[in-house]
């Protein structure tokens, strides 16, 4: 006799060690942050204590009447101050893994689901998947900032405008994006809207406009201590330094035209670069944990840029503590979708970090995989080659792989993109399916795992260009 026991067992121990194995995947992306982390926060039971000294000495009360509104209040120690954040971030986390799953029953009652296009052919095709849950993360995100910034303005006043200008961006891309989940907005008003949530951001902007031009370059502004014809024409619009011999140029409002289509292509760029399980959130989480660790590197080596760096600080450990839960529901099979209202969110978030702590350049870094995604999709997004609404990569029931996905065209067209010359389809012109082209069919979880192996590599090569 066979005990049919055994196998519901074997399957139930086989998921039990894939999600053993993914909860370790999650945290290496962590762990250079995470040291760093330790090392500034140094021993936590003093500063606890400081703490308990403080509240129960009642100093706090009033103090924000004793002194002027401008005038800079002692502000804690770095690590009193880190602590305070993780914390919270903490909480943050607790309070998001909780509740999507009691939100998803809500988004489900109100008909704001849809069909998982990558399990097409399965059993589970047919299945309602809650969608818009990016909108748990976002709310308790910013619950976290408002508790973060009641210390954090009290000790930094001049960077209130600071905090007030991120939370109104935030909300207002957060708003947008469960708007579009909801109603479906068309693209026009995706590329506008994001540019008007800047606008705040940009008012309060008081840091550097200028950029150093790099060595090699330089020759083309300035030879022989004169300004090359190059560097005349670019006078009416920029201007460049010549006691840096060319080194240095101001951008002026390019610089400020150039931060606004930032956060547009940030809030884009994720949302393009999708259509597999675990992948917008994997991705935000992957290179929240890079900007947090170059954040905790500036201020471990004590630049003038330092208080800058800790205000993101703040925002990226509520940021990542709520992504994380969020990808927890989200990663393979995904029980929930995270919709347009995370991916906005995020990528507004990450335009905050870049532009009020004045690193704007080094975040592109961090997107080098959503520059090749969009650089490549361009073609399709601009209709100079046949864009279907989805592009995501298409699952063969048959062998239980993902495949790329393609759309029909004659044999005489699109020769540049196709790897026969004689096919009647050409693949969609994403990372993603190019991923796939190069190394073969495989399963959504692997091809994810693959894909966020790239942004951590990615990553990487930014710190090394970086420093």
């Amino acid at each position: 006799f066979t005990d049919t026991s055994e196998k519901p067992k074997s399957m139930a121990a086989a998921q039990r060690s894939t999600k053993a194995r993914d909860a370790v995947l999650s945290i290496l992306p962590f762990l250079p942050a995470g040291f760093l982390l330790v090392d500034l926060l140094d021993n936590p039971v003093p500063i606890v204590r400081s703490w308990l000294t403080y509240a129960l000495s009642g100093e706090w009360v009033g103090i924000s009447l004793e002194r002027s509104a401008i005038e800079e209040v002692d502000a804690p120690p770095v690590g009193s101050q880190l602590l305070a954040y993780v914390i919270v971030a903490s909480l943050g986390y607790l309070a998001t893994s909780s509740l999507v799953p009691k939100i998803k029953v809500y988004t489900l009652r109100k008909g704001i689901c849809g069909k998982d296009l990558g399990k097409r052919g399965s059993s589970i095709a047919d299945k309602d998947v809650p969608e818009a849950l990016g909108i748990v993360p976002g709310a308790i995100f910013l619950i976290c900032l408002i508790l973060c910034l009641v210390g954090y303005a009290t000790s930094h006043p001049t960077k209130l405008l600071d905090c007030n200008s991120a939370l109104l961006s935030i909300c207002f891309m957060l708003f947008l994006g469960f708007t579009d989940d909801v109603l479906d907005w068309p693209w026009r008003y995706k590329l506008f809207l994001p540019s008007v949530a800047s606008l705040p951001l940009l008012c309060c902007y008081n840091g550097s406009t200028s950029i150093v031009v790099p060595i090699q370059m330089r020759p083309l502004l300035m030879k022989g201590g004169e300004l090359t014809v190059l560097a005349k024409v670019a006078q009416h619009f920029v201007t460049v330094d010549e006691n840096a011999d060319g080194g240095i140029v101001n951008l002026g409002l390019v610089y400020l035209i150039y931060m606004g289509m930032l956060a547009v292509f940030c809030t884009n760029a994720i949302n393009i670069y999708a259509g597999i399980n675990g992948l917008e959130a994997g991705q935000s989480y992957v290179m929240g944990c890079a900007v947090l660790f170059h954040n905790l590197i500036e201020i471990r080596l004590g630049t003038a840029s330092s208080e800058n760096h800790l205000f993101s600080v703040m925002i990226m450990l509520s940021f990542i503590s709520v992504t994380l839960a969020l990808l927890r529901h989200n990663w393979y099979p995904a029980s929930v979708f995270v919709g347009d209202t995370f991916c906005y969110f995020a990528g507004m978030t990450f335009a905050v970090v870049g532009i009020l702590g004045h690193f704007s350049k080094t975040l592109l870094l961090f997107f080098i995989p959503q520059i090749i995604n969009f650089i490549w999709s361009t073609p399709q997004l601009f209709r100079l080659v046949p864009c279907p609404r989805h592009r995501l990569p298409k699952f063969n029931s048959e062998t239980g792989l993902m495949e790329p996905s393609t759309f029909p065209c004659r044999k005489d067209q699109y020769r540049w993109l196709k790897r026969g010359q004689d096919d009647a389809e050409v693949a969609n012109m994403t990372v993603i399916n190019v991923c796939l082209q190069i190394f073969g069919p495989m399963s959504e979880r692997t091809l994810c795992i693959v894909l966020l192996g790239f942004q951590v590599l990615s990553c990487g090569f930014a710190f090394l260009l970086r420093y």
